[in-house]
């Protein structure tokens, strides 16, 4: 389907379009030659699809009917019910020279370590967890022979070795994983996620656009500051997969969430932005052997009272080419 492209469209049956990133002061509803009506966004503003489903295969009001169609219920999240928050989504390919790949999620409980999770990608079975040092861990990515993931504050990336966390996740029990060396610190490591070869590190921010930065990674896990990028407002995760920056933002329990996509390799996102609406509270998203999977946070014991908009205690997935065509 062609994209729409900073340019307001008329309404269509059963769909909307709203203002996703940028709040302009002339947002109004106007008609359009056909007594539709549509959204003027303005030239900053970027088009969201919001038109809900009816029947949702996930807990509490539809997202959007673009979600509903083309995503469904994966692997169960560990550790919900013990008041882990999940945050970041990453996938190590053939972690154990088997063929087998793993997902890797990153939770977090205050006042406790933080823990990664191995969830085998083809069974969903939850193969074991680590302990890690505490911080949020908002995000985990698998590049070359290191597990990256943000260290305390919102500045700072620890790296695992793979070889060390592939045995520890074989342990019985939860074993504490120490990092390698000491964390290097960033302008910003809110969230992760990779293309397979760069690691892009980002800043999360509420009230407006936020960025990223792409890094080169030495074969010693030192990583080298490159191109900086726009990313959305709220941004919690992203990846890489069709060509396209995927993007995961939310904040709220009763807010839905978005699935941003933009050109890869773009550092302004206004040209090629496009999102629809996603159950609430999304976290970490990744690509993995052509499918796209989402995090929420949202099934956490932590956020029970009150209780979110949509309660998701599983992984969400989707064809990689089904989540991006809209």
């Amino acid at each position: 389907m062609t994209r729409l492209r900073n340019r307001a469209v008329p309404a269509l049956s059963g769909a909307a379009l709203v203002a996703g990133l940028v709040a302009t002061p002339t947002t109004a509803l106007a008609a359009d030659s056909t007594g539709e009506h549509r959204a003027d966004l303005g030239a900053a503003a970027i088009e969201c699809e919001t038109a809900t489903g009816s029947d949702p295969f996930y807990p509490g009001p539809s997202a959007s009917q673009i979600y509903d169609d083309r995503y469904s219920r994966g692997a169960a999240v560990p550790y919900l019910d013990e008041g882990f928050t999940p945050q970041g989504l990453g996938h190590w390919e053939n972690w154990d020279g088997s063929g087998s790949d793993l997902l890797l999620v990153t939770a977090y409980k205050s006042g406790e370590h933080s823990r990664i999770y191995g969830i085998e990608a083809g069974s969903g079975d939850h193969i074991g967890s680590v302990d890690i040092d505490e911080a949020h861990v908002g995000g985990i990515a698998v590049v070359g022979g290191w597990a990256f993931v943000p260290g305390d504050g919102s500045d700072r990336i620890r790296k695992y070795d793979l070889g060390e966390l592939g045995t520890a996740m074989t342990e019985a029990g939860i074993p504490d994983l120490p990092q390698a060396g000491t964390s290097q610190e960033v302008p910003a490591a809110s969230f992760l996620g990779t293309d397979g070869d760069t690691l892009y590190s980002g800043k999360f921010n509420e009230t407006g656009r936020g960025y990223m930065h792409g890094y080169a990674v030495a074969s010693d896990g030192t990583l080298t500051q490159g191109t900086r990028y726009e990313v959305p407002k709220k941004t919690q995760g992203m990846t890489v997969a069709g060509g396209e920056f995927i993007y995961s933002t939310s904040y709220g329990r009763t807010n839905r969430s978005n699935i941003y996509t933009v050109d890869e390799g773009a550092t302004d996102i206004d040209p090629s932005a496009r999102c629809y609406r996603a159950p609430s509270m999304s976290e970490g998203v990744v690509d993995h052997d052509g499918r796209l999977y989402v995090l929420y946070e949202s099934g956490s014991s932590k956020f029970t009272d009150p209780e979110p908009r949509n309660e998701i205690a599983h992984l969400h997935e989707a064809d990689v080419a089904d989540a991006i065509d809209f």
